[in-house]
């Protein structure tokens, strides 16, 4: 029996929900009026308050982009009780526009003060704050590109990524800025932490949110992982051609956070794999909710394809027009069927580039992984 003070932040059935106007007086609670005074890293350039950048800052110093905002996409209906109820949860708990701002304001200054160390360097923010699947409670994900050659052609110049030993260049990057973190931006950054992991990463929390909403962002900074760049405009992608898929993901990224099972420090499955999971799916029923972008527009997902052009994908991908009208509740009882009684753990898996379950690999690597996802 489940006793009165059990019930949790994700507990759908007894939840109440605020209605669908509550947005604007959250959004109102995280932007300070003009009269807020003026704040600033120590060192950097004074910026007000109650600046709301736009959101091609966020992968700044790429050219501008127009990226289609989540307001513009139409949600599904709803057919019956559970799909409502994943719509609902879906607009209580997606990140707002509030909550991206905060990332991309920090962001900009640590870009800012970082730039004071390695002039050249480029900071994104990457995952699930801009692909498209984030929560209001989203961590925010950074990549620093700081290692880049020069190519001058007959036609034009451009920069190529070069790789960066994770054990040891990285490492050596990260510590710089761990210190930096603990010493200059102390007063704005909290418990910076290095962690030695395959990919090494910074991770620390930011006080300067906390002046405006009473919370702190967690972030995780990373060096030269530029795949994360490319995959966050690939997910950006899946996740607004079809007005099914956004809601639906969140609604088992909730699921498996009630769980305990969307951890990847505690050795359970981390959000881009949940995310990756929900797309097979969605790829391989009969009559399929969506296809494989990799495979339909193979030159807008070119590995090589420069890095200053992908964040202009997601605008050249049109809606995809799937004939399966399921609703939001049958796919979701439909994703645990699937993976529960269909799809063989032992010998597949998952490929959302194929849209398809392809042969288990059969190398070292892969034999002590209870879950393989290319």
């Amino acid at each position: 029996r489940r006793q009165s003070g059990q019930n949790g932040p994700q507990d759908v059935k007894r939840q109440r929900f605020p209605s669908h106007n509550s947005e604007t007086t959250v959004v109102n609670q995280a932007a300070p009026s003009p009269e807020e005074r003026r704040r600033s890293f120590p060192g950097s350039v004074q910026f007000c308050a109650h600046f709301i950048p736009d959101l091609t800052g966020c992968v700044l110093p790429l050219q501008a982009s127009s990226f289609r905002h989540p307001r513009e996409t139409t949600l599904p209906v709803s057919k019956d009780k559970l799909s409502q109820q994943v719509l609902e949860l879906f607009q209580v708990c997606q990140q707002r526009t509030c909550d991206l701002n905060r990332k991309e304001l920090c962001r900009t200054e640590l870009q800012r003060e970082i730039r004071q160390i390695f002039p050249q360097s480029r900071l994104f923010l990457v995952g699930s704050s801009l692909n498209g699947f984030g929560t209001c409670s989203s961590d925010g994900d950074l990549c620093l590109v700081i290692k880049e050659e020069p190519v001058n052609t007959s036609f034009f110049f451009f920069n190529i990524i070069l790789q960066v030993n994770q054990k040891t260049e990285a490492r050596h990057v990260l510590s710089v800025l761990q210190k930096l973190f603990s010493t200059k931006l102390a007063g704005y950054i909290q418990r910076p932490q290095l962690i030695r992991a395959k990919v090494p990463i910074v991770k620390f929390r930011d006080k300067f949110s906390f002046l405006f909403t009473n919370s702190c962002v967690e972030f995780d900074l990373n060096v030269n992982n530029v795949v994360g760049i490319r995959n966050t405009f690939l997910l950006r992608s899946y996740a607004y051609i079809e007005n099914r898929v956004r809601p639906l993901v969140l609604a088992i990224k909730k699921w498996a956070r009630f769980h305990d099972i969307n951890d990847a420090s505690r050795g359970t499955l981390n959000s881009y794999s949940l995310v990756l999971m929900v797309l097979h799916y969605l790829q391989t029923l009969p009559e399929p909710v969506l296809p494989s972008l990799q495979k339909k527009y193979p030159e807008s997902f070119d590995p090589t394809m420069h890095l200053h052009l992908v964040h202009q994908i997601p605008t050249t991908i049109p809606p995809y027009l799937s004939r399966n009208g399921s609703s939001l509740g049958d796919l979701l009882i439909g994703f645990f069927k699937y993976y529960a009684t269909e799809f063989d753990w032992s010998h597949q898996m998952i490929s959302v580039r194929e849209a398809k379950a392809i042969p288990r690999p059969d190398g070292t690597e892969w034999r002590n992984k209870f879950i393989c996802i290319e």
